[in-house]
């Protein structure tokens, strides 16, 4: 046994899907240390990843003024809309091309609209309601490059606002000082959930899944498969009949009309599991099957049958141990197959329930759902696509390795 496993992680294949396969593994431990919970909702839709600072702890945090100069900066303070219809005036009434207008940074586009922007141009085909919103846009730009800085104000006894405090333009605060602050490396969902403890999470409940799955297959798989190959005659007949049965129909076909037969909220990910677990079985019963016809007859299940050996004991005791690396392998292939059958039903909608917990194809279902690729908002899918990525791609990698060493036709 000792020289087995040293030989497996001799295999550089191997060992590189095993640490990849752990690394991920290790990761959906992260929501344990996590300040959020997965499933909790801690903003108000998709927010970009970043660091994000209370507004009132950073007025309250020890400032510097610093000799830095300051851009004004258009992301965050006008609508789309808004970008558009300015870049639009540039295009029809400023003499600006659409390449440029459209490749201006924040700085550029300023003094672009500077230069070019007059309120008493000619501005044929805009309705007068147009041309007040674009003068009320440029005052706005104006207002953003002024150096008087921004004025706290408070309501008093009387009612009446009354200046506090004027925040100058060159005010700043070390973000490290601020008390109150969060950070989403990953940022948030359409639920407003941390994408990052949601994504481990996820592919803690992804994996259980897969293997899950991927036993409750083997299992069936592999005694069809011994009682087949080693009785054989009518009973190899009607097993291989009811497996071949099994082949012709598309598995995935009779798992949707499985998982649509369950209730949502009857649809675990346990139950899920096993839904894919019985029905991805057949082609492990077949190549096990074909392996034990290779082997009920060598010399040492001869002796056993003369011995009197019980059928059991020659099954488990001088058959399996010979298919056991095969069905090591098997298995390996069928939490692969788990974890992306599960992504498959989920997009479908006929995934886990998501009342209490979440799944790669869950989160998958859920940025598709909100067109999030549509939008731009990549940390909402993109993590997942490679988590299932890396999950997939080190477990063919192990399963590769093992074929390897097990198999002596490509042993180097």
């Amino acid at each position: 046994m000792k020289h087995m496993v040293k030989n497996i992680f001799h295999s550089g294949k191997f060992v590189v899907g095993f640490i990849l396969f752990v690394s991920v593994f290790l990761f959906s431990f992260y929501p344990l240390f996590s300040m959020f919970d997965p499933m909790e909702m801690v903003g108000s839709g998709f927010h970009a990843p970043g660091s994000y600072y209370n507004i009132n702890s950073i007025l309250e945090t020890k400032s510097a003024d610093l000799n830095h100069e300051v851009s004004a900066g258009l992301s965050g303070k006008f609508s789309e809309e808004q970008l558009a219809a300015m870049k639009d005036w540039l295009v029809n009434f400023g003499g600006v091309s659409r390449e440029e207008a459209e490749a201006a940074s924040d700085e550029e586009f300023i003094k672009l609209w500077n230069a070019c922007y007059d309120s008493a141009a000619p501005q044929k085909g805009l309705l007068a309601t147009e041309k007040r919103d674009i003068r009320n846009l440029d005052e706005k730009i104006k207002a953003l490059q002024s150096s008087s800085g921004a004025i706290l104000a408070e309501e008093n006894e009387d009612g009446e606002l009354e200046k506090k405090q004027v925040i100058g333009p060159r005010v700043f605060v070390r973000g490290g000082d601020v008390a109150n602050s969060v950070t989403f490396p990953l940022g948030t969902d359409n639920f407003g959930a941390d994408v990052l403890t949601k994504l481990a999470s996820a592919v803690g409940v992804s994996l259980r899944i897969g293997l899950i799955a991927g036993l409750v297959a083997t299992a069936i798989g592999l005694i069809i498969g011994l009682v087949a190959g080693f009785l054989g005659g009518w009973v190899d007949n009607l097993l291989t009949f009811f497996t071949n049965l099994f082949t012709v129909i598309p598995s995935f076909v009779i798992l949707v009309l499985i998982a649509n037969s369950v209730s949502q909220a009857g649809r675990g990910p346990s139950v899920v599991a096993v839904i894919i677990g019985v029905t991805a079985w057949p082609w492990t019963a077949r190549s096990v099957r074909s392996q034990v016809i290779s082997l009920r007859n060598r010399d040492h299940v001869n002796l056993s049958k003369l011995s009197g050996h019980s059928l059991p004991r020659i099954i488990f005791q001088d058959i399996l141990p010979y298919v056991a690396s095969y069905v090591v392998m098997a298995l390996i292939l069928q939490i692969s197959s788990g974890i992306l059958a599960e992504a498959q039903l989920s997009m479908l909608g006929l995934g886990p329930s998501t009342s209490n917990v979440t799944t790669l194809g869950l989160m998958m279902q859920w940025a598709n759902k909100f067109s999030a690729h549509t939008q731009g908002f990549w940390w909402a899918f993109l993590p997942v696509i490679l988590s299932i990525t890396v999950i997939s791609f080190s477990l063919n990698l192990m399963n590769t390795g093992l074929d390897q060493v097990f198999n002596p036709q490509l042993r180097d």
